[in-house]
């Protein structure tokens, strides 16, 4: 498959970009600073900005699917999103936070008195992202939210996942590896479980 990385230079993006190229999919990695994606067979790496989506436009062209990486606090989902339907892109995939996901009916974690002030803004804007993409009556996105602890530990391969709510283990433990959550976003791209929906992934 041919597949573009938005954000392709980032802790997460940079992952799931090697993932898909481990994989043998053609993988085009855009950032802002194209020397930082990963290199490797069957991966090419260009600049682009998300806020500039001419810049970020012949990337998409052509692609079988589009993963979103980049901050919420640094896009602006109005012209992301329109620059995916522009394109024609047949499938939308959005790196997601935990912050929207749900820790009892109704109930953010992002709205929790504990939740960290250093996250916040950039949970807050997640949540609007994802409420952006549930109004598009057309659009086939997918948004996957990593657990409340999104590291850069092993890759395991071995994960849980989930809908709305956020997955805990039997100590209350909420936890992801970069590499293991860019084997559930390979896996979703591969083999397509949640079309216009959010899920997550955890231990």
């Amino acid at each position: 498959m041919k597949v573009t990385v938005l954000g392709a230079s980032g802790r997460v993006g940079s992952e799931i970009v090697k993932e898909l190229a481990r994989r043998g999919h053609q993988v085009t990695g855009v950032a802002r600073r194209p020397e930082r994606v990963p290199a490797g067979a069957g991966v090419t790496a260009v600049a682009g900005d998300v806020n500039q989506p001419a810049t970020i436009a012949p990337a998409l062209v052509g692609a079988d699917a589009v993963v979103s990486a980049v901050m919420f606090v640094d896009s602006d989902p109005a012209l992301l999103i329109q620059a995916i339907k522009d394109a024609g892109v047949p499938r939308y995939l959005v790196v997601g936070g935990a912050g929207s996901l749900e820790i009892a009916p109704g109930q953010r974690l992002v709205d929790t008195p504990d939740f960290p002030e250093a996250y916040k803004a950039e949970a807050l804007a997640g949540g609007r992202f994802l409420n952006a993409l549930r109004a598009e009556p057309e659009l086939n996105w997918t948004f996957l939210s990593p657990s409340a602890l999104f590291d850069g530990s092993e890759r395991t391969g071995v994960f849980r996942l989930g809908g709305d709510a956020l997955l805990t283990d039997a100590q209350g433990n909420s936890r992801i590896s970069f590499p293991d959550y860019a084997i559930a976003m390979a896996d979703e791209i591969e083999t397509p479980r949640h079309p216009r929906a959010r899920f997550t992934v955890g231990y």
